[in-house]
């Protein structure tokens, strides 16, 4: 295991796992913790013998937001770059390879764009999403208008952020924002039997499909039709599907 001042960075096997460690602050996001997330998921990105990452936090925060001090000081001394911050938000959701965020506690404002920034979220029964940004003067802007509309709809995602309210794993579960929701002492392992069950899928179709799930998100239908059609003769052109298909002559 190794750490920087906001992470912990593990490998079980071909599976990446980040772990927050700002427990005082409650895991809540600074630059510099956004900026080690980001590195580390680039890292593991162009790394071959990392197939799946897990982003987690602890049992009490995944992340309970922003870092309200840091994002003062930034202000103060007028060093504040919401480009700079977004654009490590990006290289996270941008990754080609799979993103697992399993979610215990509270996962508010920039909390749950981190979780968002993933692509598939577990969440234990403890998890609390929301957005109290409105409750400070802001607005959500590191993809809580922008990604969550796309997870649950218009209706709910003006509920929530214009009240503020926090949401259980339950609701969450509900309106499709999760995967699912899992007991709390097995979050962590089964947070590692996902991954584990994707890192031994034949690699380019996994990352093929992430790929174009994430483009067809974003089209109409007779668009994300085409997209299926083509990606998937660029899986047939694969390795991986000749050597499976050798066994079926």
């Amino acid at each position: 295991m190794s750490e920087s001042n906001t992470i912990l960075t593990e490998t079980e096997g071909r599976i990446g796992i980040i772990t927050m460690n700002r427990q005082s602050e409650m895991n809540a996001v600074n630059l510099e913790m956004l900026n080690d997330i980001a590195y580390q998921v680039q890292t593991w990105e162009y790394d071959d013998n990392i197939r799946c990452i897990i982003l987690r936090g602890n049992e009490t925060a995944f992340a309970a937001g922003v870092d309200m001090k840091a994002l003062a000081q930034e202000i103060s001394q007028q060093s504040l770059a919401l480009k700079a911050w977004q654009d490590e938000f990006n290289k996270i959701a941008n990754c080609v390879k799979p993103i697992i965020s399993a979610v215990s506690g509270y996962a508010l404002g920039l909390g749950c764009d981190l979780a968002m920034a993933g692509d598939i979220i577990l969440a234990s029964e403890s998890a609390q999403f929301g957005y109290p940004e409105l409750s400070i003067g802001l607005i959500p802007s590191f993809g809580g208008c922008t990604r969550l509309i796309k997870r649950i709809g218009k209706a709910k995602t003006m509920e929530i952020i214009l009240t503020g309210r926090a949401f259980s794993a339950e609701e969450a579960s509900s309106c499709g924002l999760i995967s699912r929701v899992v007991p709390l002492s097995d979050l962590f392992d089964e947070a590692i039997r996902v991954a584990k069950r994707i890192e031994t899928l034949p690699y380019q179709a996994v990352l093929q499909a992430k790929e174009t799930l994430k483009q067809v998100e974003n089209m109409n239908l007779q668009n994300g039709l085409e997209l299926e059609l083509k990606s998937c003769r660029l899986s047939m052109n694969t390795r991986d599907f000749y050597g499976i298909l050798d066994n079926f002559k």
